[in-house]
């Protein structure tokens, strides 16, 4: 087998096994219409592997104006097999390859259709529409219609289409070969970059500036890891991670690359930088840690991966939650945004009758009688008018259990209110209720999960790597201290001892997450809890509060398996 040059990476093209596939049918909708012909051509590399051609009793007429257009009639699919029959050999003719037909979503789909009238698997193939492709690669004023027809007529082909089903098949077949010369052109060499010049609703030709810069990424390994675009004054500009990082920056000087901000950043880079990491979960890390060191500009999402928004008491005679950006001990959180958390309190709110209003009470208020401050008329909080001040140190301490895990007797009550206004037909208000107390639960349950990642002085854990090897990981109060691999017939275990001896010396700190960045903590409890996630060493137990939202799992799923609006009906 050759060696892929550097133009080449990905799949390419020349390897590429393509089923040029056209349908006749009696009318245009998939719902209501059926398929009267099928014509499939089978090419790889130029060189033509197969056809497959046939009638197809449709079970019902043929409209005179489609007798018309394609010359099927009545008497020649009399006799001919059912769509029944013929699927199953359609679709072993598509398999392993990209279906390509001219304005493919007519074809796919009347063969998706037929699938689920059958009981039959689609096989979801990769397709290609050659009319998109062509709008891609072709100017307008070369060629205005894009009709295969005219695509026939530029490409001077030998068979041209006749509206019968193979000899359109084989038609597509010389412009699609026409049009990946073109792509050459485009700088267009692997199958991945096909498909998504073609997907572009317009095509747009790779710029001048993207052409130069192509050798930016000659130095790049094939390997796992987080790349940096960086400025004239070597400043970064982009930050992203791939499992191929040559594959994923060379993809940045083509046409498959259609965002204009990306193409404006190219325009400004003068080098890339590549950290190589062991596998996907440490290249996610560093770029999190990347990104919150440099934040650049042409990055629009996790530009400030380590921005949390958390829930505290606050330090007063009689306290109150309030949203805060410090995550300081007793905080509870994270939430991505200031609209989560303030949900979160009001839920927390429901559940326990903690003081909302905002302004501050004196220490020496006398105890069990009304706010001062609502009786001034200083406060329209709900609370003050309900709640006595003996009333808001037992919330306060009701609140402190509640998410520290202690107690989940609030949420039980709001359970139960549930249930309450279902019995009372009151289904809308109950549903409400319902969804409140789930985000509460979800919120409670990682909040109470990563808090107890984070108080792991060591967890290491490994995943298959797919290949017979492991994905190892070392983890320090919520932070990864070290990763590597274990690739297949070499034993882990010594692997695992050389990055528990190597790995980094992170100190507790602050905080509920000891100091840990909240996404970087997060990004760690989604690699664990993916099934297959094994843990190889953990010497202190990784635990959960015994009251805590864990025991609400059941619960929680019947919820949002529940329809929207509706709690409590049979």
């Amino acid at each position: 087998m050759p060696q892929l040059s550097f133009d080449e990476l990905g799949t390419p093209l020349r390897e590429v096994t393509f089923v040029v596939l056209d349908l006749e049918t009696t009318g245009g909708s998939a719902a209501t219409d059926a398929i009267t012909e099928v014509g499939a051509v089978k090419v790889r590399g130029g060189e033509r592997l197969g056809e497959l051609a046939t009638l197809v009793d449709p079970g019902t007429g043929i409209p005179p104006a489609v007798v018309s257009l394609t010359g099927i009639t009545q008497a020649m699919v009399s006799g001919a097999p059912r769509i029944g029959t013929v699927l199953p050999s359609v679709l072993e003719f598509l398999a392993g390859a990209v279906l390509v037909a001219h304005n493919s979503p007519f074809d796919t789909g009347f063969l998706r259709a037929a699938c689920e009238r059958l009981g039959l698997r689609w096989p979801r193939p990769p397709v290609l529409c050659t009319a998109r492709l062509a709008r891609a690669v072709l100017p307008q004023e070369e060629t205005p219609s894009v009709r295969l027809s005219a695509l026939a007529e530029m490409f001077g082909t030998s068979t041209r289409p006749t509206h019968r089903a193979l000899d359109d098949a084989r038609a597509t077949v010389e412009v699609l070969h026409g049009l990946l010369e073109r792509v050459g052109n485009l700088g267009v060499q692997s199958l991945e970059e096909l498909l998504a010049l073609a997907a572009s609703a317009a095509g747009t030709r790779p710029t001048d500036e993207q052409r130069r810069k192509r050798g930016l990424a000659d130095h790049l390994p094939s390997a796992p890891g987080v790349y940096l675009f960086r400025g004239a004054r070597d400043e970064v500009l982009y930050v992203g991670t791939s499992g191929d990082l040559r594959r994923r920056v060379r993809s940045y000087f083509t046409a498959a690359e259609r965002r204009r901000r990306v193409r404006d950043m190219v325009a400004l880079a003068s080098r890339v930088d590549a950290v190589e990491c062991a596998h996907a979960l440490e290249a996610h890390v560093r770029e999190l840690r990347l990104l919150g060191a440099h934040r650049p500009r042409f990055n629009r999402r996790s530009r400030t991966p380590y921005l949390a928004w958390w829930l505290l008491l606050t330090d007063e005679p009689f306290p109150r939650l309030s949203v805060v950006r410090e995550p300081r001990d007793g905080a509870f959180g994270p939430f991505r945004s200031r609209r989560d958390a303030v949900a979160a309190m009001e839920s927390v709110q429901d559940a326990v009758p903690v003081r909302r209003c905002t302004q501050r009470i004196p220490a020496r208020n006398p105890s069990g009688t009304p706010c001062a401050l609502f009786e001034l008329g200083h406060c329209g909080a709900p609370c003050a008018g309900r709640q006595s001040v003996a009333d808001y140190a037992p919330a306060a301490r009701a609140v402190t259990d509640l998410l520290a895990g202690h107690s989940d007797h609030p949420l039980r009550e709001l359970a139960d209110e549930v249930e309450r206004l279902g019995s009372a037909q009151r289904f809308e208000s109950a549903a409400t209720r319902r969804d409140r107390l789930a985000d509460l639960l979800v919120a409670l349950r990682r909040a109470q999960r990563l808090e107890g990642l984070a108080a792991l002085p060591e967890l290491v854990a490994a995943r298959p790597d797919g290949a017979g090897g492991w994905e190892l990981a070392v983890l320090r109060h919520g932070r990864l201290a070290a990763a590597g691999t274990a690739r297949r017939g070499v034993p882990p275990m010594p692997v695992v001892a050389a990055l528990q001896a190597s790995a980094e010396t992170v100190r507790p700190g602050p905080g509920p997450l000891r100091g840990a960045p909240a996404e970087e903590a997060g990004v760690l409890l989604r690699w664990l809890e993916r099934p297959g996630t094994r843990l190889v060493h953990c010497p202190t137990p990784w635990t959960e509060p015994a009251h805590g939202a864990g025991r609400w799992a059941g619960w929680l799923a019947t919820a949002r398996a529940a329809p929207a609006g509706y709690a409590g009906e049979d």
